[in-house]
């Protein structure tokens, strides 16, 4: 609390991850707009396109309608185009404090004011920059107010298991008051075994990443994060400088952290050939849609490599200029397709069928060789293959 600025009234519980934390948020939201406003029928909540997808499971989970406004071309979110989603079902305002795709802050304080006027409630998605952005502003960079000093906010979710380097399954969600946390609590009281209450979705968790995040937490300390986070925005600056130095590349939006998104101009070179090249130099690509991209985080461990990172990168970029060809072929194609397809439905449901596959035990009853014992490619990214080339032939003959 004290990190994130709250007073003596913020309150909270931990959770198992930044998902736990933000079911929990809208579904204290939920119950919290059922007592205030009972004749909301059909509940919406309000946030920008790029809020982290934990927030469509919860609005699925919890029967309320999620309303995603644009974002300006900075891929940030814009006032304007959520003040217009607003109406007489909105319970709630969500944004992010950065974003994950690309690192980019939202206008909180902006976004707390429009709460504020229509007398809403406002949570911020901290769970990725929860841990490292008030080092940040200790160290001298200016970022503006998105924690609890924004009077609009009421709520943040932050993950101590990213950069507050716990373990797994360490998070915590805050609220500015018991008013809104007691709304999270479940309680039945018709239970032959007794009383039955619940402050969290989980009724069991473990005390392992309590006592992890506790320990890292001591063991830091906020000169411990302020050197780590100094080391990591370094990192960052390093890599960034040398992005914008090449020609064909630009980095996306204007990332607040240690997370940072770059794409090609108009894609040319296909940013996805660039991929399937550094992975063939031994890199784990994370790549991204909307805008099609290559996204990174950069820990501790990865900055002393940045340089040899940027060599490859130049000569990824240089490779996909030479070989047009190239996004045809390997990742580039799968993900470059992924973005083409119009029918998301559709998608949706072969990864359903995938899932399935991947989750029944009837492959094993068939005799095949265990998954540990199988170095080839798994059949349900062949089917995957597939059904993508079957789309590639369908676009290209019409």
């Amino acid at each position: 609390a004290n990190m994130l600025h709250g007073d003596d009234r913020v309150s909270g519980t931990m959770s198992s991850g930044g998902t736990e934390s933000i079911l929990l948020a809208l579904y204290t939201y939920r119950e919290w707009a059922r007592k205030h406003h009972p004749k909301i029928r059909y509940p919406e909540v309000v946030v920008p396109k790029t809020i982290h997808p934990a927030h469509d499971k919860a609005a699925h989970l919890f029967g309320l309608i999620l309303r995603k406004a644009a974002v300006d071309k900075g891929h940030c979110a814009n006032l304007a185009a959520m003040e217009r989603l607003i109406n007489k079902n909105t319970i709630l305002l969500a944004a992010s404090a950065p974003s994950y795709a690309n690192g980019i802050l939202d206008p909180i304080a902006e976004i707390g004011k429009l709460a504020v006027q229509h007398k809403l409630p406002f949570h911020v998605d901290a769970c990725i920059g929860g841990f490292i952005l008030p080092w940040l502003e200790g160290l001298g960079m200016p970022l503006s107010p998105w924690d609890f000093r924004v009077p609009g906010v009421t709520s943040i979710s932050a993950d101590v298991h990213k950069f507050g380097f716990g373990s797994k399954g360490a998070s915590v969600i805050l609220y500015r008051t018991m008013d809104y946390l007691k709304h999270q609590f479940f309680i039945t009281t018709d239970f032959p075994g007794g009383i039955y209450i619940s402050p969290t979705i989980l009724g069991t968790r473990s005390g392992g990443p309590i006592a992890a995040a506790w320990a890292a937490m001591h063991h830091l300390g906020i000169s411990g994060y302020q050197k780590i986070a100094a080391k990591l925005m370094e990192g960052r600056r390093l890599l960034q400088s040398a992005i914008v130095r090449m020609p064909e590349l630009h980095v996306v939006g204007e990332p607040c952290m240690n997370i940072i998104s770059y794409s090609s101009h108009r894609n040319h070179p296909d940013i996805f050939a660039v991929g399937d090249y550094l992975e063939k130099k031994g890199w784990l690509v994370d790549r991204q849609q909307d805008p099609d991209c290559i996204h990174l985080t950069i820990l501790p461990t990865n900055v002393p490599v940045i340089p040899k990172y940027i060599d490859d990168l130049k000569e990824a970029v240089e490779y996909a200029k030479k070989n047009p060809r190239a996004p045809g072929e390997g990742n580039a194609a799968l993900y470059g397709l992924m973005a083409r397809i119009p029918f998301r439905r559709m998608v949706k449901k072969n990864v359903r069928h995938i899932f399935e596959e991947m989750y029944s035990q009837q492959s094993a009853d068939e005799g095949e060789e265990p998954p540990e014992t199988i170095s080839e490619t798994p059949k349900w990214m062949g089917k995957v293959s597939r059904f993508l080339a079957f789309w590639d032939r369908l676009f290209s003959s019409n």
